[in-house]
């Protein structure tokens, strides 16, 4: 499993990882999961973890820290090597503009990732401009809508099922895993496995947020600018990330669909963990603790690298080429998933090839 997450050092500087790792870190289906999958886990029957005040997960790291400090402490070193990997809030600054912001974001609604670091809150306050990932998350039903447009970026195209795309042993894994769920197979049997995939990496508490019309961070900073009056801006559709995903050769998809099962409950132990990571600033060091705790790997280098190019890297030079008219009006602020900021190919080092100064507030 050394390269599943194709993150090569010339790239985050850091080790290749598992692509299900890469696919936590970046969350990125989650957008498309409030518009397309809560719906349907809000039919299905509440289950008791899904009534409880939290998550229940646990510090993965703090545990590791007890029972193996010299592991602990080379997983936090390999994180130490990710470029622009600390701090999750940067000051954006070019002579002759007001300065702008960036800030990285889990798409996730616990209220200790809503409540913004240290003068976050009061840049995004005062921006002329907000800009998010997408700007159609202000409409979850309208998103949905523009999605089932095409049936093609969400659903399998010729006419197949899951199930024929799966050995009898893994269908029966799968179909067992929705009816904990209180999901029936035959409601998302022709839903692209990315989608299915995406519905088990989200934690039952946060399905339960979402239901019940909690926003998720950056949702929240779009719906409160926009109620204030101001500019609120996409530097993507959610189209775009629909087709960056089913773009993906099916075989990955389904791969990383088993992975997901694989890990289990254990999503919940992920979430918190790198909820406390992200919480830290210290992103660089989430992808190296998902790769201590992956479940076995079964993806090759080629889905892998691929995985990358489209869902990291590719996004990464759209989100800072669409950026750039923005930035130079000055005073915006950009708010995306935090692994989109680090790396030598993340947003940070991009715009500051294009003649920024950023820096890290906190």
């Amino acid at each position: 499993m050394t390269s599943a997450l194709g993150l090569k050092t010339t790239r985050l500087t850091a080790p290749k990882f598992g692509g299900l790792l890469l696919w936590l870190a970046t969350a990125f289906p989650l957008l498309l999961v409030i518009a397309l999958i809560v719906t349907v886990l809000a039919s299905s029957p509440a289950r008791a973890e899904d009534a409880a005040d939290s998550c229940g997960g646990k510090n993965l790291m703090a545990e590791l820290q007890k029972t193996d400090a010299a592991k602990y402490a080379a997983v936090m070193a390999e994180g130490d090597k990710v470029a622009n990997g600390k701090g999750i809030f940067w000051k954006i600054e070019k002579p002759g503009l007001q300065p702008s912001w960036l800030l990285g974001t889990m798409h996730v609604s616990d209220t200790r990732v809503t409540t913004m670091p240290k003068g976050a809150a009061e840049a995004s306050a005062a921006a002329d401009t907000i800009v998010v990932e997408s700007d159609e998350i202000l409409d979850d039903k309208k998103a949905a809508a523009a999605l089932f447009v095409n049936p093609s970026l969400t659903m399998l195209s010729d006419g197949s099922t899951i199930s024929q795309h799966l050995s009898p042993q893994d269908n029966a894994r799968l179909e067992a895993a929705l009816a904990a769920r209180g999901i029936p197979l035959a409601a998302v049997s022709r839903m692209q496995p990315w989608l299915i995939s995406s519905s088990f990496q989200m934690t039952g508490c946060e399905v339960r947020r979402k239901t019940a019309g909690v926003k998720f961070l950056d949702q929240k900073l779009a719906a409160d600018a926009a109620a204030a009056g101001k500019q609120v801006k996409g530097l993507e559709t959610l189209a775009e990330q629909a087709k960056a995903m089913s773009g993906l050769p099916i075989e990955l998809h389904l791969k990383s669909l088993m992975q997901t099962l694989e890990l289990g409950d254990g999503i919940n132990d992920i979430n918190e963990t790198m909820t406390d990571l992200y919480l830290a600033g210290n992103i660089g060091a989430i992808m190296p603790m998902l790769k201590n705790n992956e479940p076995d790997q079964k993806l090759s280098d080629a889905d892998t690298a691929a995985f990358e190019q489209r869902i990291i890297l590719d996004r990464n030079k759209i989100m800072a080429e669409r950026s750039l008219p923005i930035l130079a009006k000055g005073n915006a602020f950009i708010a995306v998933g935090a692994l989109h900021l680090v790396g030598d190919e993340g947003l940070v080092a991009l715009l500051r090839k294009q003649g920024f100064t950023v820096t890290a507030v906190n």
